[in-house]
């Protein structure tokens, strides 16, 4: 009969045993995507003529072309924030309404491109209107923190861990993204798919975070340290041998958060069933309910 062999080196099925995360999972198509593409390209339509203007036009299609560009860009980082912020079940509102500044950009650069010819007050009106669109069209930030009351002091430490923890991930993306390595980018995006299912995990039960903290704390700060040296080196160095190391590191932190954030949820299943055992005691003791009502 045919056996399985197993050495001191041979995988674990154990440990194989623990799901893992795709890299894309939890991830969705960019809302609006092509809309804001489009803005980005609108702003040319004023900076290619303003060369070919008089000086007092030039100046006002180039002050226009700026506010529609940083327009274009608080859009679509605002449309980033609230993307991220739908995506988690405890999260604070933006800091920064991008959006919103994004629309008095883009009514600004209308109002701007419009005075020259039309005079200011059709330059307010075509700046006021275009704004108005703007906003019609992207919809405003997120105004309200999400799963926060406020006097609640444990969804707010959780809320406050997992931006840390986000922040972490983030520069991560931000040390490795230079070396453009695509295996390594999908052994990366693996991995934070992996953390932020733990994230989901605590934000549903913030009693896990004491039990998460040093994962969410310590494991994703040094993940991140040793992805800013590991760029370093390896933009030098191009050593295979790094390399290699690096991604086994990647892939036991993987495993590892995913292991927990397993455990996570046996310890919750474990709670909601001592919480019902609990609840079926106190009913059998019910006089009503532990026997039958005789008529007299």
């Amino acid at each position: 009969m045919a056996r399985r062999y197993a050495g001191s080196y041979s995988p674990d099925p154990a440990a194989e045993a623990a799901p893992r995360a795709h890299p894309w999972q939890g991830k969705v198509p960019t809302r609006m995507g092509a809309r804001v593409n489009i803005l980005f390209a609108l702003p040319f339509l004023f900076v290619i003529p303003a060369f070919f203007s008089p000086p007092l036009e030039m100046a006002a299609d180039l002050a226009a072309f700026g506010a529609m560009m940083l327009a274009a860009w608080l859009t679509r980082e605002g449309i980033r924030a609230e993307a991220a912020y739908d995506a988690r079940t405890v999260a604070r509102r933006p800091a920064i309404p991008r959006k919103l500044f994004g629309s008095a950009a883009m009514g600004i650069g209308l109002g701007i491109a419009a005075a020259p010819g039309g005079g200011p007050l059709v330059g307010g009106l075509l700046g006021a209107i275009g704004a108005g669109l703007h906003l019609m069209a992207f919809g405003p930030d997120p105004m309200k923190s999400k799963g926060i009351a406020t006097d609640d002091f444990q969804s707010g430490r959780v809320a406050r861990a997992v931006d840390s923890a986000e922040a972490e991930l983030a520069a991560m993306h931000r040390a490795l993204d230079p070396l453009k390595d695509r295996e390594l980018e999908l052994v990366v995006a693996r991995f934070q798919a992996t953390a932020r299912e733990m994230f989901r995990t605590v934000e549903q039960d913030p009693r896990d975070l004491t039990a998460a903290r040093k994962y969410l704390g310590v494991y994703l700060s040094g993940a991140r340290e040793a992805s800013e040296k590991y760029a370093a080196y390896y933009a030098r160095s191009r050593e295979p041998a790094a390399r290699r190391d690096f991604m086994a590191l990647l892939d036991d932190l993987d495993r590892n958060f995913s292991k927990k954030t397993e455990t996570l949820l046996l310890d919750d299943r474990s709670q909601l069933d001592i919480e019902m055992e609990v609840l079926r005691e106190r009913l059998s003791r019910e006089p009503h309910l532990s026997s039958p009502r005789t008529d007299e």
